[in-house]
């Protein structure tokens, strides 16, 4: 099936008014996009990036407006005609089909090799012939954290020379799950993931299914470690290898409380430094006990192996 998609713009302060309007004329599953809802959402949650994709900026400059669908047919366009003419606004429009939606992302996703034995491929694709690398299946579409990121990719890599059998591993920001299952898939016993986003747990351990991995082998929690003592009692201490891909206004504060969570001799992998601040979450990591045995640097991000 194919739909036509109409973008009416509002003017600045009007999209409430535009789509109660909408709402009353019969029009359903409307879209919001506003610059100021998205400014106000990156403000309220700053904490949780050193930047911001300037496509994306640039996508959300100036734009009020809200979107409808109507299917691409005589009833649709009548239906479409009878908005415009009652709103007194036309719309920007463009035709698109059903697999638009559902599959078109998935081209972004293609088989990642990692390291020296580590492949990460996407649910739908098959196995590369003659593969011989260590498989991770992952579903790119259920959080964040697909491979395709320098931070992610620099974790992975540095996780090959530390996983080996029997080792615990807690990963602090785990989002998708990719660095607690990698280090499942290359040799440790078992990881323990914390988020504190509330749909983290659901994508991590589906991920982990698609993995053949047990439950008991990969466990979940959502909170904030470092205000949730429960939580910290909860995840215990003695790891071998503690994970934190996240940023570095997090991995600042984090880094005492990693060095807490780590076994004598256990590593801490530390990634999400954008350039310019490596400098400062290096001083913070070694103020918190650990020595830096390696750093790597990629594409304006820096990781940190530490001791």
């Amino acid at each position: 099936m194919r739909w036509i998609e109409a973008a009416f713009r509002a003017p600045q302060g009007g999209l409430d008014a535009l789509c109660d309007r909408l709402t009353g004329l019969g029009a359903e599953d409307l879209v919001i996009e506003d610059e100021a809802d998205f400014r106000r959402f990156l403000e309220e949650n700053r904490q949780y990036w050193d930047y911001v994709d300037e496509e994306l900026e640039n996508r959300y400059a100036g734009v009020s407006r809200v979107k409808v669908y109507v299917e691409d047919g005589e009833a649709g366009r009548a239906l479409l005609a009878r908005w415009t003419e009652a709103l007194g606004i036309e719309p920007e429009t463009r035709t698109m089909a059903d697999e638009d939606w559902e599959n078109n992302w998935k081209r972004y996703y293609k088989p990642l090799p990692i390291g020296e034995g580590l492949l990460v491929l996407p649910e739908w694709e098959p196995v590369p012939e003659g593969n011989t690398r260590a498989l991770l299946r992952l579903d790119p579409g259920l959080a964040f954290g697909t491979g395709g990121h320098a931070t992610t990719r620099m974790c992975l890599e540095l996780l090959e020379g530390l996983a080996h059998g029997g080792c615990r591993v807690l990963d602090l920001g785990c989002g998708s799950g990719i660095l607690g299952i990698g280090a499942l898939i290359l040799g440790c016993a078992e990881c323990t993931g914390c988020d504190i986003d509330p749909k983290s747990p659901e994508a991590a351990s589906a991920n982990a299914a698609l993995n053949g991995i047990a439950p008991e082998r990969y466990r979940m929690y959502t909170g904030d470690v470092l205000s949730d003592g429960r939580l910290r009692a909860r995840l215990g201490t003695g790891y071998g290898i503690v994970l934190a891909n996240i940023v570095s206004d997090v991995i600042i504060p984090l880094a005492p409380y990693a060095r807490e969570c780590t076994a004598p001799g256990g590593a801490f992998v530390a990634s999400g430094v954008i350039e310019g601040r490596q400098d400062e979450v290096a001083a913070a990591i070694e103020a918190a006990g650990f020595t830096i045995e390696r750093r790597l640097s990629e594409e304006g991000w820096h990781a940190f192996l530490c001791r």
